[in-house]
């Protein structure tokens, strides 16, 4: 080998010509290559960038300041850890209270009963619970349209045809679907709670509409929606005591699952992978080791053939 790389230095092939430097410093992350107007252009792009993040993380918090609506407080939610499942006790209850309660004025049209078949319900409670519903299917052989009872297959079906009814019984507001709800309104299953038993009377100069109640976690303190939940509104079969609380906090939680029905699975697999890549990582590592350890300690002496 020593023989090969004098020859190869004999060649002149290994010579610098004066092209390498330039190129591996123009590449190279080194900052003493840099000149004195780059440094200051880096320099100055990164404080701008920099104050413009922290002037929009500023302005995003001032204008949640500013707004006339309460922030609803963090509720010690069994699932809000990383690794930490819903509790389908609760989800269950909860799906009690959106049958008795919600379900009148509210919507959960992408949530099939299929859905709830070992989360809340076994499959043949399920399917009586889709039965109990009856289901505008059709048209048949004759062209006409139909009611049949519902299956697993089917959705959870609207309490109004169209949206111009809803809002028709509704003294104009339209009752918004609960499927995504969770995930549509910032702070999530925390404002659900908080504007579920947030409704108080209104302050002094805040005028109210007919029909109208007041909550100061919803925008504007001006809701349509009149106070649903009060203690023993529902009955729970598994007894619990059906306060207002209770029944807020239930309804939160099967509403967050609603929003992210593979959020268990989800959290499972998460576990599943960080156990399986730390294996695999710990062998890499190991083989990286045992692959590399000769080669790193290995030496190279050259001795020269002496000319007699």
């Amino acid at each position: 080998m020593a023989a090969a790389v004098g020859r190869i230095c004999g060649a002149r092939l290994l010579k610098n010509y004066g092209l390498v430097a330039p190129q591996v410093c123009q590449l190279s992350t080194n900052t003493q290559g840099w000149t004195r107007n780059r440094k200051l252009l880096l320099s100055t792009l990164g404080v701008i960038g920099g104050g413009a993040g922290a002037l929009l993380f500023a302005l995003e918090q001032s204008v949640q300041a500013s707004g006339t609506e309460a922030h609803p407080y963090h509720q010690p939610w069994s699932h809000s850890g990383w690794f930490q499942s819903l509790d389908h006790a609760s989800v269950r209850r909860g799906y009690e209270v959106y049958k008795q309660v919600c379900k009148a004025c509210h919507s959960l049209q992408y949530i099939a009963f299929r859905n709830l078949v070992n989360v809340t319900h076994t499959e043949d409670e399920a399917k009586a619970e889709a039965a109990e519903v009856m289901i505008r299917d059709g048209p048949d052989d004759e062209g006409n349209y139909f009611d049949r009872p519902g299956k697993l297959s089917d959705y959870f079906p609207s309490p109004y045809p169209n949206e111009n009814a809803a809002r028709a019984a509704n003294n104009g507001a339209y009752p918004p679907d609960l499927s995504l709800i969770c995930s549509a309104r910032k702070g999530g299953e925390d404002y659900i709670f908080a504007l579920l038993t947030g409704y108080t009377e209104p302050p002094a100069g805040v005028p109210l509409r007919e029909g109208q109640s007041y909550n100061p976690y919803f925008p504007g303190g001006a809701i349509s929606m009149a106070q649903a939940l009060f203690d023993d509104a529902a009955e729970y079969s598994d007894g619990t005591p059906a306060t207002s609380s209770q029944m807020a906090k239930d309804v939160a939680t099967f509403l967050r699952w609603c929003s992210e029905p593979e959020l268990d699975d989800r959290r499972l697999m998460t576990i599943k992978a960080i156990g399986i890549f730390s294996t695999l990582a710990a062998i890499v590592y190991y083989y990286k080791r045992h692959k590399w350890s000769t080669i790193k300690s290995r030496k190279l002496a050259y001795k020269p053939v002496s000319k007699k």
